[in-house]
């Protein structure tokens, strides 16, 4: 799933590359996809493009200037956003065109279409007046690159539970997604299942510097990298997260994996658990 890095990174390259545009036209495939029916799809067309940005790991693009109207797209955990120096063919899409749940096209015959691998659909895009209007952007806490040390702790002590889910609740703090935890909590060497209220102040400290780190750095090397490079980039970049089997950088000790119903987390038991590998399986008990 893309996370704030890899969003921030796109809306960088719409940045850079659509605003000042025109929409020509706003084409759904996957009527599923849109969310909002008013205002119409239709009346995208003839807008500028004026501004490109982020809510956690919402995507913002916004139509027509302050009082226009917002593209908002959460492209859940197969979507990704394609863009087109140009269309092979004028023709309008047809619904179900495979993939492509939404394209738009510019002016400049330029554009881009959002898509969605795999059958289980949950890409959403909404067209609003206001992304307030988005029920996931209006229950996000503050961005995890905004938050100083000590909004950190009060965010983080406002939820009582294991450091991983904490990490990625999204109205605790928002943008930081499976991956990215794994990897904070990786650098700050504590194990995702370490309770938020029995933290100390050291390690508040601690895992504040890690994420501060973690993020600022994924940022760094995600702007200004196209589109089509940034799963690469990302993949690249990590230490612990989908590197089962693989050696731990930092130590050498072999990267273990917890697998729940939908989802899994890596670890360094030498760095984060004091050797000691993490029960896999849900209703165990947990190491912490």
């Amino acid at each position: 799933m893309p996370e704030l890095p890899e969003v921030e990174a796109l809306a960088a390259y719409l940045r850079e590359r659509a605003v000042g545009r025109t929409v020509q036209r706003f084409e759904v495939s996957s009527f599923s996809a849109l969310k909002t029916y008013d205002p119409p799809a239709s009346a995208v067309a003839g807008l500028v493009v004026t501004a490109a940005g982020r809510h956690g790991k919402f995507l913002d693009l916004t139509l027509g200037g302050s009082d226009g109207l917002h593209l908002v797209v959460h492209l859940a955990r197969a979507g990704w956003l394609h863009y087109r120096e140009s269309f092979k063919s004028p023709a309008p899409l047809k619904p179900g065109s495979g993939p492509i749940a939404i394209r738009v096209r510019l002016d400049d015959e330029s554009g881009f279409d959002l898509t969605e691998a795999g059958t289980q659909k949950s890409l959403a895009a909404y067209l609003v007046r206001d992304p307030a209007e988005v029920p996931g952007v209006s229950r996000l806490g503050p961005d995890a690159l905004e938050v100083d040390r000590d909004q950190f702790a009060e965010r983080l002590r406002s939820r009582r539970g294991q450091a991983k889910g904490v990490l990625t609740d999204q109205e605790v703090l928002a943008g930081i997604g499976n991956a990215y935890s794994d990897e904070i909590l990786h650098v700050a060497r504590m194990s995702p299942f370490a309770l938020t209220h029995k933290l100390t102040d050291e390690q508040i400290t601690t895992l504040f510097e890690a994420m501060r780190q973690v993020e600022t750095d994924a940022v760094t090397r995600s702007v200004g990298q196209k589109a089509a490079e940034l799963k690469g980039e990302k993949r690249a970049g990590m230490r612990v997260h989908a590197r089962t089997g693989l050696p731990c950088p930092v130590c050498g000790d072999t990267v273990r994996e917890v697998s729940f119903a939908d989802k899994s987390l890596q670890y360094c038991p030498t760095c984060q658990t004091g050797g000691k590998p993490l029960a896999d399986r849900r209703l165990s008990k947990l190491i912490r």
